[in-house]
This record gives C-alpha cells, structure tokens and sequence, in this order.
C-alpha cells in the first residue's frame, strides 16, 4: 500500500509541478497580452510631433503610462526617466514589446507618424491579479493531486489486504505446523502463486506428518519391547538376592536395571508425545541424584565432580526425567570424553535457567561439525547420546547448546525458569 502510494504520490508530483509552471505562464502570457492591447488602444489618444511644441496628453487608465521621444527620454506619464530595455527594444524594432518585472508586467508600444517612429508609451501593471489567479489554479491543482493520491492509497489498501488476508492464513498454518500440528492446512484463496505456496506447504505438512509418525510408532516400540527383556533380568536379579546372594554387584546391578527402566519410560513418555502437565523440576534434587552416580565414576579415575548456583533459582520448567536423562548424558560425555575436573555450574540468563557443564579437556575437534548431529557407521556409537539429550531438551520447550566448543569445553542446558514456565500453557 505504501508502495503505491508513493508511486502515485511521484507520479502526480512529476505532471504537477511543470504543470503549475505552465499554468503560472500562461496566465503571465494572457495578461501581458491584454496589456499589451490597452497600450495600443492608448497610443491613439498620444500624439508626439516632431516638433515637440504641442504638450502629449494621456488618457486615463489604471495602469502607469508613460511616453518617451526617439531618444529614449521621458517626456510625459510615470515611469523610468530614461527608457529601459523594454522601451528601447520597441524603439529599434518598430514593434510592440513586453516583459514580466518583479512584481509589474511592462509593456511598450511605438509611436508612429508618417511610418516613422517618433516615441513610445510605456504601460506598467501590477502582478497581483496574476498571482491571484495563479494561486487559485494552483490549489485546484493541490485538490486535485490530493484525491488522487487518496484514490490510489485505497485502492492499494484493497489489493493489499486482497494479498495479506491470504497471506496471514498460510503464516497461521505455517505457525501450526511448526508448534506440531500436521493436520493444518492452508486455505486456498484464489490467487496462484499463493495457492502454490499454500500447496507445498500442505504437501510438507502431510510428509512431516507421517515421517513423524513413523518415528513415534517406532521408538515406542522399541521402547515398550526393552521393557519386557528389563523386567526379566530385574525379576532374575531380585530372585538371586531372595537366595542370599546379595552382593555389592548384584546392588549396583540393581541400580542400573533402576536407571535403565526410568530411561525406557522416558522415552516412552517423550515418544508418544502424551499431553502431560508442565512440571517444575527442582535442580538441586536432580544433581544431588546425578552426583550420586557420576561422582564415584569420576573419583575413580580421581577426577572430581563440582557442583556450583550461582542462583537462588532452582526450578525450571520441564520434567525431571527428562532433565535428568539429559543431564546425564552431558555428564557421560565429559565422563568418557573429556579430563579434569567436571564442573556443573547452575545461573539464570533472560528468563532461562542455564545448566553449564563443563571439563578441562581439549575440547571437540575442529572437524567434529555438529555435535548433536545424529551419526551413522564407525561414529553411530559417539554421536547418538547428544543427539538424543538435544531431542529430549527441546521436547521439553528447553535447548541444547555448545556454549563453548574448547579446549575446556562447556555445554549449556538451557531450560525455561519456573516464572516463564506457568505462563505457559500445559
């Protein structure tokens, strides 16, 4: 609308301006020839003889008159004492002449006896009733410009809104299938190329839909058949301590198995993507439970595990599950991979509760690209825990992010504060 407008607004202003220029003209051109013909009508009552004995006598008239000999004197009326350069071009030429002064139309005329010239009379006018016409030839002009101008801002306004109302449909539906609704649809509004755009975005809408569906159906089930294999071995390790046979081993199996099925329901949860209610996780909980069992694995190689707030808040919006799994995948991959001491550091930043963790080793390779990239082959083993903690924090409305590539590198989890969190709907 702004476009055209302004088009519109150039447009006029280009044919305007000259226009008013050659309005101001004419009208400047029509009253020099009017005075122009009162002078003539006037040089028939004004005799000048040669002899100069007879006074000149001039009629009455509301213009300045004035007549001046062959030389260029005045000898009568009012005007300039010697002829200016519109009496002197008349003198010459013989034949009448005008010009347009500051403020005073000028006209002269020559004084012929007898086909010679003898003088010429000078007739000056006022500009003002120029003016006055000009100004109001120029406001019709601005009235004019302005309706135009008017006319074409609303006929913009009705082709742009023609275009934007479809538009806003196909960004609605643009927004739905991102917030994971793949049974939007764009509607259709009769204009091509948005039909177009709305066509392949509901074809993507459809794809989406059904990869994602796929990869549901297939993680829960690979989810709900670790389940049975899991009960097994729990109910053959719970009958060797019924036995007697209980061993710190066999304990610590039995944490694993604990671990094991709290990670399966997990991913479960996440993969049937239930409509659950947004929980606030307490961090302080969730990295005592991890220091539980990270801290020996780490002490065991005499790596300490550190645990620092650098905020009283301790409550994100997210599941405890999740944040734990994910946290925990973080705290492998410093375990396996990095060196030093692992520092978990927990600050607040804009609204988000930000979970650093963080090691002295050397960091990620400079060919490493993205980490959180799921890997295929010789790699398959090292890259699908980021992948999958990057799945699970974003599942949650979090992110997962490098904040640090290395050395001493440091990954940030980033989950929204218990504030943003009960603002947002369930």
């Amino acid at each position: 609308m702004l476009a055209i407008a302004l088009v519109a607004a150039a447009s006029v202003a280009l044919f305007g301006l000259p226009l008013a220029v050659l309005v101001q003209r004419v009208y400047t051109d029509e009253d020099l020839l009017r005075l122009q013909r009162d002078t003539v009508a006037a040089t028939r009552r004004v005799d000048v003889a040669p002899t100069g004995a007879d006074p000149v006598e001039l009629p009455r008239s509301a213009d300045a008159l004035a007549v001046y000999d062959r030389g260029g004197r005045r000898i009568a009326g009012r005007g300039p004492a010697r002829a200016d350069e519109v009496v002197r071009r008349s003198l010459r030429s013989g034949r009448p002449s005008d010009a347009a002064a500051t403020g005073r139309l000028i006209a002269a005329v020559p004084l012929v006896v007898n086909e010679r010239v003898t003088g010429a009379v000078r007739a000056s006018r006022s500009t003002a009733a120029v003016t006055r016409t000009t100004r109001r030839a120029w406001l019709g002009l601005l009235v004019l410009a302005t309706v135009v101008v008017l006319l074409a801002a609303v006929a913009a306004a009705v082709i742009g809104r023609r275009i934007a109302a479809p538009l806003e449909r196909v960004a609605s539906a643009a927004r739905r299938l991102g917030e994971g609704d793949f049974a939007a649809r764009a509607p259709r509004s009769g204009v091509s190329e948005l039909d177009a755009v709305a066509g392949a975005l509901d074809a993507s809408a459809e794809r989406l839909g059904e990869l994602v569906a796929r990869e549901r159906a297939f993680s829960a089930d690979a989810s709900h058949q670790l389940r049975t294999p899991l009960a097994a071995l729990r109910i053959e390790l719970e009958a060797l301590e019924l036995r007697g046979q209980r061993t710190p081993e066999l304990t610590a199996a039995l944490g694993q198995v604990d671990r094991l099925e709290a990670t399966v329901k997990t991913l479960l949860a996440v993969a049937r993507d239930a409509p659950r209610d947004r929980e606030l996780v307490d961090l302080r909980e969730v990295l005592r439970t991890l220091e539980g069992i990270w801290g020996g694995a780490l002490a065991a190689t005499g790596r300490p595990l550190r645990i620092v707030f650098e905020t009283t808040a301790a409550a994100g919006g997210a599941s405890g599950a999740v944040v734990r799994e994910t946290l925990g995948v973080l705290l492998e991959n410093a375990t396996l991979h990095g060196a030093g001491e692992v520092t978990v550091t927990v600050r607040e930043t804009g609204g988000w509760l930000a979970v650093d963790v963080a090691d002295e080793g050397c960091g990620l390779p400079v060919d490493a690209g993205d980490v959180f990239a799921r890997r295929s082959g010789t790699e398959a083993e090292h890259g699908i825990g980021l992948a999958l903690a990057r799945s699970l924090a974003h599942a949650e409305g979090g992110q997962l992010v490098v904040s640090r590539a290395g050395p001493q590198p440091v990954l940030t989890l980033l989950l929204p504060a218990a504030e943003s969190a009960e603002g947002q709907p369930a």
